[in-house]
């Protein structure tokens, strides 16, 4: 709420960067007065309409909700007079709040910030968030005689004790025994990494082996959620030989690590070990969200110390162009960045519940105040739901790592351009990566916007494909077959812009999963028997998977 009001407190001040009709000068003053007196007409239709519907019973609220906001669906929003007057109310403040950012005299980055900082203000003052003003927390009050308030309150101390919000059942989930439970060994660690190699499962594998690059501001274990709903699980089964980095989360003994560290412990460390201990010179490489760009990246470094080592490269939901960034950009600028460098630039710690909050406010009710709701005000218990189990384990970074990737990519973009940057010593093209590439986007990502993501085409690998998954960042990525639900658009014509590429793509039901191992077999090397043991006398097997990284707890 601060951050709104210092915004557009700064905005309103800021003078006319558009044209005015002659003789006219952009006032505040007269443009909050403006909206003052449309709030207050309309309010007073509302809360006539309010009035005849009392003695009408059926006349219908001017003011409605979206389909899709859920904060409203009890009856007594529609059917009280008071209840509906009231979420009258709140919606035409939201509107006239949202009319005045999109008035204000601004700059256009600006004025997204201003409606991103806007609908946080909105999303935290709805009278669903508040005891004495929702009808359901009352309902649920008096049929328990008060006793949800109790649990609620007490749900509250011990959030406030963790630090975070409670969004799941924690008890019922457990990495090793219930998620991450694909077989396999870690073959290799560092301070930074372990690396899993798991288990073939049929009798010949890929001679080629796969390395997975998940992101490291998550447990890797997205990807390994459990029988049934596991990519990792998927790709073994198709006889792919796959290894993992398992990311480990900062602690004080790694917290001077940067960009370079973790391109060097991470995936070039691991593309040796892998390809040591399969005794190839080359690996299929896949990387997921952040992962995906620290992949690209050390595959920058490879071309440019004229290593050819990748078979393929696979990204999933990842952005090379940081061009537009979608809503999470809009909290990166120079001034945050600055203050960060000066904290944590030259060691420290960036903690993982602050970053998952900062997730959150990307769909606020939906992540935040939904559960505020549920658990401080009906007391009600979390529910049992794996990807909010792993959503709520975050991981920490190290301040120096953080520092370069924030900068480098939401605030200046350099990555892409060739030159740009130098990483592990070298300038970065990655232009010079020839390897074929493989590209997954999400069609209602919020996190990568899925035409950002399709700009990498351009930028990295030969020979690409594009592939576009229905759903969010995580539900179109994580999409078993088995299941058939969801669908993805293919379009082989990528010498075109985004709109044009989906205009004339071909929907097609069911995962992209399939579609990503045809194309890996169509680039296989070969098949060979399957292992009978994991790692080599060079990289023992260190402990069995999931290993002890992905188990510590950051929050």
């Amino acid at each position: 709420m601060k951050q709104f009001e210092d915004a557009l407190a700064a905005a309103m001040g800021v003078p006319a960067k558009r044209s005015m009709p002659m003789g006219q000068v952009f006032s505040p003053v007269a443009f909050i007065a403006d909206m003052h007196h449309q709030y207050f007409t309309q309010f007073w239709r509302a809360w006539n309409a309010a009035l005849v519907r009392t003695f009408t019973f059926g006349t219908h609220a001017a003011i409605q909700p979206a389909g899709s906001d859920k904060r409203f669906k009890d009856e007594a929003w529609q059917e009280t007079p008071y209840y509906d007057l009231l979420k009258q109310s709140y919606l035409l403040l939201s509107k006239q709040l949202h009319e005045m950012v999109d008035g204000a005299q601004v700059d256009d980055r600006t004025r997204l910030q201003l409606r991103f900082f806007a609908r946080q203000y909105i999303d935290a003052i709805s009278p669903t968030n508040f005891a004495a003003t929702n009808p359901e927390v009352i309902r649920t009050a008096i049929e328990t005689r008060a006793a949800s308030l109790a649990t609620g309150i007490q749900n509250l101390i011990e959030d406030i004790q963790k630090g975070r919000i409670t969004r799941v059942d924690e008890k019922a989930f457990e990495v090793g025994r219930n998620l991450a439970v694909t077989p396999g060994s870690v073959v290799f660690e560092n301070d930074l990494i372990q690396l899993i190699q798991y288990a073939p499962q049929t009798a010949q594998v890929e001679k080629t082996p796969l390395l997975i690059v998940p992101p490291c501001i998550n447990k890797y274990y997205l990807l390994d959620l459990g029988a049934g709903n596991s990519f990792v699980e998927y790709a073994v089964a198709q006889g792919h030989q796959v290894f993992l980095i398992s990311w480990r989360s900062a602690v004080p003994e790694i917290e001077r690590l940067t960009w370079d560290d973790y391109l060097t412990k991470g995936p070039l460390k691991a593309i040796d070990a892998v390809c040591d201990i399969t005794n190839v010179n080359r690996v299929h490489a896949l990387g997921f969200c952040v992962g995906g760009t620290i992949m690209s990246c050390a595959a920058g470094v490879l071309a440019a110390r004229g290593e050819d080592r990748l078979e393929t490269l696979t990204l999933l939901t990842t952005m090379l162009d940081f061009s537009d960034t979608g809503d999470i950009g809009l909290l990166i600028d120079e001034g945050s960045i600055a203050l960060r460098e000066a904290l944590i630039g030259n060691g420290g710690i960036l903690p993982g519940k602050e970053l998952a909050f900062t997730f959150g406010t990307l769909r606020a009710n939906d992540l935040i105040w939904r559960y505020v709701v549920d658990s401080y005000l009906k007391g009600a218990t979390p529910e049992a739901f794996d990807l909010l189990y792993w959503d709520s384990d975050s991981v920490s970074l190290p301040g120096p790592m953080y520092c370069w990737y924030t900068r480098n990519t939401y605030l200046e973009n350099k990555i892409r351009e060739p030159g740009r940057t130098t990483q592990c010593g070298v300038p970065i093209d990655l232009s010079k990566v020839n390897a074929p590439l493989y590209v997954l986007a999400s069609r209602d990502d919020h996190i990568v916007p899925w035409r950002s993501a399709y700009l990498s085409k351009d930028i990295i690998g030969k020979d690409q494909r594009f592939v576009l998954a229905a759903s969010g960042h995580v539900a179109g990525v994580i999409n078993p077959p088995a299941r058939n639900k969801r669908s993805h658009w293919l379009n082989d014509n990528l010498n075109c812009g985004a709109n044009d590429w989906l205009e004339k793509a071909e929907e097609k039901p069911g995962s992209w999963w399939p579609d990503w191992d045809a194309w890996m077999k169509g680039r296989s090397t070969g098949i060979i028997p399957a292992p009978t043991l994991a790692g080599n006398s060079r990289y023992p097997i260190v402990e069995p998977a999931p290993g002890r990284y992905v188990k510590q707890k950051s929050n």
